[in-house]
């Protein structure tokens, strides 16, 4: 756990310099709480794409416990910050919903760029530890690219592979996939998809197709429908993980690149507009380094001091 607890730490370190590190420095500046306090604190969240609306939630929130507790310097706001995060994120975490179904059924959709063909290599992998059958499909027919990207995630992680020519239907790789995972026993079934922009309505009802032939052949299928959202474009994920819950209805998100960003706030921002889950967070390019959203770990990485943990 320790170890763990150190590599996320270091995964979120951008993040802390964005977003803990500022409020740290701005409260060694103010010795009181005053109006340019807040009004401060208030700029630091936005920056680091808490979102608009959460961190005025956040500040209002603030203001009242200081009132309350009868709170006067400064550095006492720190803790409580550190609260009204963690009930942001307390509860919007939940394993995959995968074990009462044979084969289970992940659909994986996403706009271009943000890591969805590793997200999947790295699925692959974890399910592959666990012991289960895997089959991997090139639902994204319209990259040479991206399947030859998917074969080679799937060698890697000894998962079976699907794929048709580029420029073929999507959904008849998907029935393919669905028909050879029931014939070989297979546990797990992960469905890549084009990376979309989300604003391409053809492409988005193309999801919709998808979708309807999965569940014509296993009707409570996909069983998991996973945004993956790049934590570096910030409050664009939002937006995307809106109009993609309105195409497909998401069940979880994967948030990746976390260790490239100043800007992680997003997860309390996409936790705060969001009934969705986050499901998992990527903090590096190790296979290992796709973990399962800890919303407690996830706020004591970022508050912690101890550089040995």
């Amino acid at each position: 756990m320790a170890t763990f607890l150190k590599r996320l730490k270091e995964g979120l370190s951008k993040t802390k310099g964005g977003l803990i590190n500022k409020v740290t420095d701005l409260i060694s500046l103010n010795k009181e709480i005053d109006e340019d306090f807040y009004e401060e604190l208030e700029e630091i969240l936005i920056g680091a794409d808490v979102g608009v609306n959460a961190s005025l939630q956040i500040v209002e929130s603030l203001r009242d416990k200081v009132k309350e507790r009868k709170i006067k310097k400064a550095d006492e706001v720190k803790e409580l910050l550190k609260e009204e995060l963690a009930k942001i994120v307390e509860g919007k975490s939940q394993g995959l919903n995968l074990n009462e179904h044979q084969p289970a059924v992940i659909m994986v959709v996403g706009v271009n760029g943000v890591g969805k063909t590793t997200t999947i290599g790295k699925l692959a992998f974890k399910f592959k530890e666990e012991g289960k059958k895997v089959l991997l499909a090139a639902g994204d027919t319209f990259r040479a690219a991206a399947i030859e990207q998917l074969e080679v995630w799937a060698n890697r992680s000894g998962s079976g592979f699907i794929k048709h020519q580029q420029g073929s239907d999507p959904a008849a790789v998907a029935f393919d996939a669905i028909q050879a995972a029931k014939s070989r026993g297979t546990d797990v079934v992960i469905i890549d998809t084009a990376g979309r922009l989300q604003t391409k309505v053809n492409l988005m009802q193309e999801l919709q197709k998808v979708k309807r032939v999965i569940q014509k052949e296993i009707p409570d299928a996909p069983h998991e429908t996973l945004l993956v959202l790049d934590a570096t474009t910030g409050q664009n994920a939002i937006s995307q993980a809106k109009l993609f819950d309105e195409t497909v209805n998401l069940s979880g998100i994967v948030l990746t690149k976390l260790d490239g960003t100043a800007k992680g706030g997003v997860v309390f921002g996409i936790c705060s507009e969001m009934e969705i889950p986050v499901k998992f967070i990527g903090i590096g390019e190790r296979i290992e380094d796709l973990r399962e959203f800890n919303p407690e770990n996830f706020v004591e990485a970022l508050f912690d001091e101890d550089d040995e943990a």
